[in-house]
């Protein structure tokens, strides 16, 4: 018999680390390897240099595997928890003005930087249950992310609405080897904090913008894991709001 605090759903195999689902974005690419890879050793038995191109091809479509996949996380529960929206380290906590399309004011705001490299996982999970109030794209170049403003990068930008009228901001950014933003939602959509919004590919960065007052919970160097590690807490904020209200 289960004890109460285990979850007969929860998936404790090997499984788990070795075979963990895929994003279906991921399967063109692990498909066009899989392909490439079987050919180069065809042509192998005729010329040996394919057979070291088809060991090279294996290995990128292994690398492509693990880059798109897609565990399942458990979300910390609390309507006024920010959570984590990418796996990766806190490379920057500073004071920023966040976008303007994003209808966040004109105040600066602290803005939590999470460095993903390649070897993390790419599905970008929403950070709090609320209603997507507004997204904007923006074009832009291809350079490193890592600790830079990035100001001149690709970018998706979105805002979220909480029940309690709080806004929280946040963009993906597109890195150096990163070549395209992924986003699953549009303006208007309900999300639950820790639900999956989208994806960049190979290499980024995501920021987040807390509310005016709120002080993060994580510090720099720490490791940040999407849809699990608690960024900040609104709690007092809602309490300030309710008290208005009131």
């Amino acid at each position: 018999m289960n004890s109460k605090n285990e979850d007969p759903t929860v998936d404790l195999s090997w499984k788990r680390y070795i075979l963990p689902p895929v994003h279906k974005e991921g399967y063109p690419f692990i498909f066009c390897f899989g392909i490439a890879t079987i050919l180069l050793f065809m042509m192998g038995q005729v010329f040996f240099l394919f057979s070291w191109l088809g060991y090279l091809s294996l290995l990128l479509t292994i690398f492509t595997f693990y880059f798109f996949r897609n565990p399942e996380r458990v979300t910390p529960q609390g309507e006024s928890l920010i959570i984590a929206p990418a796996d990766g380290i806190v490379s920057n906590i500073v004071e920023k003005v966040p976008p303007s399309e994003i209808d966040m004011g004109t105040d600066p705001l602290i803005r939590i930087s999470i460095f993903m490299s390649v070897f993390n996982v790419h599905v970008n999970r929403c950070p709090v249950s609320g209603t997507i109030h507004k997204i904007n794209y923006r074009p832009g170049k291809f350079i490193s992310v890592q600790d830079k403003d990035s100001e001149d990068n690709e970018r998706e930008e979105y805002s979220v609405i909480t029940k309690n009228g709080i806004k929280v901001g946040f963009v993906q950014i597109a890195g150096l080897v990163a070549r395209r933003i992924v986003s699953f939602v549009k303006e208007g959509d309900s999300l639950i904090a820790g639900e999956r919004f989208g994806l960049i590919r190979f290499g980024s960065r995501l920021d987040v913008y807390l509310p005016k007052g709120i002080v993060p919970k994580v510090v720099l160097g720490q490791v940040a894991v999407a849809g699990e590690t608690v960024l900040a807490d609104l709690k007092g904020q809602q309490e300030a709001i309710r008290g208005e209200k009131q």
